[in-house]
C-alpha cells in the first residue's frame, strides 16, 4: 500500500519527539574514563553516591531526572569530544528495561519526586572526593573472595534487607542501590512491601519467610521524621518513641501497628496476614545503637553499603536480623523448628495447623522449681525452698598456694580461648520437649534430660584443676542440683551416683541440631574468608589468626556477629526480668514464649562445663600442666614460651594428641587469646582477680538480658 508523503513525515516527527535513550552501560564508563573522570568525582558533580554511578554503568539502574538530563547532557558532551574508534559497543539489552524502584511487573512505577530543568553541567560545582560521594567498598581492602551464596528467590530479586541513606538511596546486598522515594514512615513501609523486591525464604519448610529489613541512617532517620538520636536515663536500646510522637500517629493513621515493644532502636510494623501473605517491616534505625558495638564491632560507622553487605553476610549465612544478636540467635531456632505444621485432619479431610514433632510447640511450659530463678511464679507461688541448678560457665582461678616452684620460674601465661564452645556444646545434644514430671530417689538415665537431687561432695579429684561441678571450682559440701550430663561426667569419673529427687522429662530430642549446624557452617566459613581454613597447620593458623581481623573489617564484623548470636541466643532461653518497676513473682514477657527454656540452656552449658574439664584433665595426664585459671572459655597455661605450640601436646609424628587442647578453626578447637608475663598472671591471683579475664578483656557470657 502506497505511503504518502505527511505519514512519513508524521513518523519521522514522533521519533524525533521521543526521549533520547542513553548510551548502552559500557560505552557509558568508556566515556567517562577518556575524559579522565573517576566515578567519586563524577558522583559529587551528580549530587548522588558512587555506588549509583557504578550501577548506572553497569546496568543494574538508570538515573532518574533532574540527573537524567544532566547525565545525558554530559555524555552527549563525551561523546563529541571522545568518539568510539570502530563499531559501537553492543547495546545492553537490559538496559532499556531496569526498574528504578522496582522488579515487580505489577508494581506502577515510582512517580517522580520532583521536577527541574535540565542541569548545566558546565555550571555545576566539581567538588573533591568527601564522604557524601560514598564508595560502596573501601578501596584499600583486597576484594572479597568469591563465594557461592543461596539460591535466589525470584520473589527477593534484591536480597533480604537495604540500608536507606537520607538521599533516597537504599543500599543493598551485591552492590545493588535502589531509588526510594518515601518520606514518611508509612510511606517506606508501603514501598518495601510492593516495590523493593526485599526480604528472604524461609528457613524451614513449614517455616515462614524472613520479613524485609530496613536499616536507616542517622540522616535517613531525620529526613523521615524520627529524632536523631533517643535521649533518656535508659540504655537507648531500652528507649522508645512515646504514643503521641508524630511518626507513632503517622503510622497508626495508616493503619499500620507496631508490635508490643513500641518504635524502638528495633521497630516491627506490621498489618494482620491476608490469607498466607504477610504485611510486615522490620526496622533498625542506626544512630538510636541498633547494633551494638559490642556484637557488631565498628559496624554502626561504616558507609552504608559496607553496612549492607555485613548485614547481609549475616542474613544469609544465619538469618536477617530482628533485634540484638542474642534475639537473632533465638529467632533463628524457631525459624529452624518450627512450632506447627500442616496436618490432615482425618475427620474432615481439610489440612490444619498441627504440632511440627521437634520443636517447642506453640505454648510457654512453665519450668521445675530448681530449673526457674528466685522471682519466677513457680518459685514464688509455691513457696520453694529446696535449692536451684546452679550450671554456669567457669570462673575459677587456683589457689596460689597450690603453684609449684617450677610453675613460678615460667616466664609466660598463655590464654587459649575455645572456639564457640557452648555452640559445639550444642551438637547432638539431647534436651527435654515435653514438661517435667517429679521423681522421689529414681535411678540415673543419662539418656534422660533433667535436674538430679544428688550429693556429689565425696568426689575428690586434683586440687589444681577445678571441681566440674560447679562454675567456681570449688568442691560440693552436700546435695544440689545438677543437670544429667554433670551427674553424667561423675559416673564417667567412676563415682556411684544415688539422685535423692529429680525431674525429668518424658520427650527429648536433638531441638538445638540444626542450629548448631547453620551456626557452625557460617562460622568456618566466614573464617575462612578471612584466610582462616582447615588445611592450614597449626603455625599458619596461628599467623592467620594474628592478622584475621585485619584482612577484612567487614567480615570480621559478620564473625563478632555470629558468636554473639550463639552466647547471646544460649543466655536469651533464660532471660530475667527487666526493668526496675518488677515485683517479684509477677510474669514477665519473656515467660510467654516457648523458647523460655532455662533446663535447655542450662544443658549446653554443663555440657560445655563437662567437655572443658574433660580437656583440662587430659592435659595434666599428657603434659603434666595444670591450668592457672578458666573463664567460661578461655583457660590460661603457664609457658616456657608465649606461644601454645610450646605446651600443646604432639605426637612424634608432629600431630596433636587426641583428647587435649587442639588448635583450629572448628568449634570446640582453641586458639591462641592472650599472651602475659607469668609474674602479671601470679600478681593477679594474690589479689584474687582472674588472669583470663583480664586477658580476654571482659567478654560477656551467656547475656540474659539483651
Amino acid at each position: 500500500m502506497a505511503t504518502s508523503e505527511e505519514e512519513l513525515f508524521a513518523s519521522v516527527d514522533a521519533l524525533l519527539e521521543e526521549e533520547p535513550q542513553l548510551p548502552p552501560p559500557a560505552e557509558r564508563a568508556r566515556l567517562r574514563e577518556a575524559a579522565g573522570i573517576t566515578q567519586a568525582r563524577l558522583a559529587a558533580a551528580m549530587k548522588t553516591s558512587t555506588q549509583s554511578i557504578k550501577n548506572w554503568e553497569n546496568g543494574r539502574s538508570e538515573p532518574k531526572e533532574p540527573r537524567l538530563s544532566a547525565y545525558r547532557r554530559l555524555l552527549d558532551g563525551w561523546t563529541a569530544k571522545h568518539p568510539a574508534h570502530g563499531p559501537a559497543p553492543a547495546a545492553d539489552p537490559h538496559s532499556e528495561t531496569v526498574p528504578k524502584t522496582s522488579t515487580s511487573p505489577t508494581a506502577p512505577a515510582a512517580p517522580a519526586t520532583q521536577t527541574a530543568a535540565p542541569v548545566e553541567m558546565s555550571a555545576m560545582p566539581v567538588a573533591p572526593e568527601s564522604p557524601a560521594a560514598r564508595p560502596a567498598t573501601s578501596s584499600r581492602r583486597p576484594a572479597p573472595k568469591k563465594t557461592a551464596g543461596p539460591a535466589l528467590d525470584p520473589r527477593f530479586p534484591h536480597g533480604p534487607l537495604a540500608v536507606l541513606d537520607g538521599d533516597g538511596s537504599a543500599y543493598g546486598v551485591d552492590g545493588i542501590v535502589l531509588d526510594c522515594p518515601a518520606r514518611t514512615i508509612p510511606e517506606l513501609v508501603e514501598w518495601t512491601l510492593r516495590e523493593s523486591g526485599l526480604g528472604a525464604p524461609k528457613l524451614n519448610r513449614y517455616g515462614k519467610d524472613s520479613d524485609p529489613l530496613i536499616i536507616l541512617t542517622a540522616a535517613a532517620a531525620v529526613k523521615l521524621g524520627l529524632p536523631e538520636r533517643l535521649e533518656g536515663h535508659e540504655q537507648r536500646r531500652s528507649l522508645r518513641l512515646p504514643a503521641d510522637h508524630p511518626v507513632v500517629k503517622q503510622v497508626v493513621k495508616a493503619k499500620w501497628q507496631l508490635t508490643q515493644r513500641g518504635f524502638g532502636p528495633w521497630a516491627r510494623i506490621y498489618r494482620k496476614a491476608q490469607g498466607r501473605e504477610r504485611q510486615c517491616v522490620q526496622l533498625a534505625v542506626l544512630s538510636w545503637d541498633a547494633l551494638d558495638e559490642r556484637s557488631w564491632p565498628g559496624v554502626a560507622d561504616m558507609e552504608p553499603a559496607d553496612i549492607a553487605r555485613v548485614l547481609g553476610v549475616y542474613a544469609n549465612r544465619v538469618i536477617t536480623p530482628r533485634g540484638s544478636t542474642a534475639v537473632s540467635g533465638l529467632e533463628l531456632m524457631t525459624a529452624l523448628r518450627p512450632p506447627t505444621r500442616a496436618v490432615q485432619d482425618r475427620a474432615t479431610g481439610n489440612w490444619v495447623s498441627g504440632h511440627n514433632p521437634g520443636s517447642l510447640g506453640t505454648e510457654p511450659m512453665d519450668p521445675a522449681p530448681p530449673e526457674a530463678t528466685a522471682e519466677h511464679p513457680v518459685v514464688v507461688n509455691s513457696g520453694w525452698s529446696g535449692g536451684f541448678l546452679n550450671e554456669e560457665a567457669y570462673q575459677w582461678v587456683r589457689d596460689v598456694d597450690l603453684l609449684s616452684d617450677e610453675e613460678c620460674t615460667l616466664p609466660y601465661a598463655v590464654g587459649l580461648d575455645l572456639n564457640t564452645a557452648f555452640l559445639a556444646a550444642a551438637a547432638r545434644l539431647v534436651v527435654g520437649l515435653s514438661a517435667p514430671d517429679h521423681f522421689h530417689a529414681p535411678a540415673f538415665n543419662p539418656k534422660i534430660p533433667g535436674s538430679w537431687l544428688v550429693d556429689l561432695s565425696h568426689i575428690e579429684l586434683d586440687l589444681r584443676l577445678p571441681s566440674p561441678f560447679t562454675p567456681d571450682g570449688t568442691r560440693p559440701t552436700g546435695p544440689a542440683w545438677y543437670q544429667t550430663h554433670t551427674v553424667a561426667y561423675a559416673q564417667e569419673l567412676g563415682y556411684n551416683v544415688h539422685p535423692l529427687e529429680a525431674y525429668l522429662r518424658r520427650e527429648s530430642g536433638a531441638y538445638l541440631d540444626p542450629w548448631h549446624d547453620r551456626l557452625k557452617t557460617a562460622y568456618v566459613d566466614t573464617l575462612a574468608d578471612l584466610g582462616v581454613t582447615k588445611d592450614l597447620d597449626d603455625h599458619q593458623f596461628l599467623a592467620a589468626m594474628e592478622q584475621h581481623k585485619q584482612t577484612d573489617p567487614a567480615m570480621a564484623a559478620v564473625l563478632a556477629a555470629i558468636k554473639a548470636t550463639v552466647k547471646g541466643g544460649v543466655g536469651k532461653l533464660r532471660e530475667r526480668p527487666q526493668g526496675k518497676s518488677y515485683q517479684q513473682g509477677e510474669r514477665w514477657p519473656a515467660l510467654e514464649r516457648p523458647t523460655w527454656r532455662p533446663d535447655i540452656r542450662a544443658a549446653v552449658i554443663s555440657k560445655a562445663r563437662v567437655n572443658m574439664h574433660r580437656k583440662l584433665a587430659n592435659m595434666a595426664r599428657m603434659t603434666g600442666l595444670f591450668p592457672l585459671a578458666v573463664l567460661s572459655d578461655c583457660v590460661v597455661y603457664p609457658s616456657p614460651g608465649e606461644s601454645p605450640l610450646d605446651f600443646l601436646p604432639y605426637a612424634a609424628s608432629g600431630k596433636p594428641q587426641p583428647g587435649g587442647f587442639r588448635l583450629g578453626p572448628t568449634p570446640g578447637l582453641a586458639k591462641l587469646e592472650g599472651v602475659q608475663t607469668m609474674l602479671w598472671a601470679v600478681d593477679l591471683m594474690e589479689q584474687g582477680l582472674n588472669p583470663a579475664r583480664h586477658i580476654k578483656g571482659g567478654d560477656a557470657v551467656l547475656d540474659e538480658g539483651e
